[in-house]
């Protein structure tokens, strides 16, 4: 990223938004890792995986948010919400919507998971494309590349 400023200033100040944003930093890197499992990022696995730690979540909870899973209702309608986003390209129903909704989301916090599924694809693909050199401990992806 650092290549780019113009790019580095929208990613930090992306993350800044969304770190400050009502959704809560430990669901924000559950979906990050749900997103960076989808897409074979290993980097972001792992750099997600140790924030999601830092966060308080727990490895299980970690683990179970890349399969798209949760024990908390609430979480499990996110990252439902968040897998169709990414695998349908974004061609989610007024259903899927007001599944979320009926999960409790309102209607900031269901364009601000839009927003952290947007982000981390950005990184995702940057990651990926680049084959960006891994520097933090590995974490094995759910699936194959």
């Amino acid at each position: 990223m650092a290549n780019s400023p113009a790019a580095l200033t929208m990613m930090w100040a992306g993350f800044g938004a969304l770190g400050g944003g009502c959704l809560g930093a430990k669901l924000g890197e559950q979906v990050a890792v749900l997103v960076a499992d989808r897409n074979s990022c290993e980097y972001c696995l792992a750099a997600h995986t140790a924030l999601g730690r830092k966060a308080g979540v727990s490895a299980e909870d970690m683990g179970q948010a890349r399969a798209g899973h949760s024990h908390d209702p609430r979480t499990a309608a996110a990252l439902g919400f968040a897998a169709k986003l990414v695998e349908d390209r974004a061609q989610v129903t007024d259903a899927d919507v007001e599944a979320l909704r009926a999960a409790g989301f309102d209607d900031e916090e269901v364009v601000e998971l839009v927003a952290h599924v947007a982000l981390n694809l950005f990184t995702n693909y940057v990651d990926v494309a680049l084959s960006v050199p891994l520097d933090f401990p590995r974490v094995a992806l759910r699936k194959a590349g």
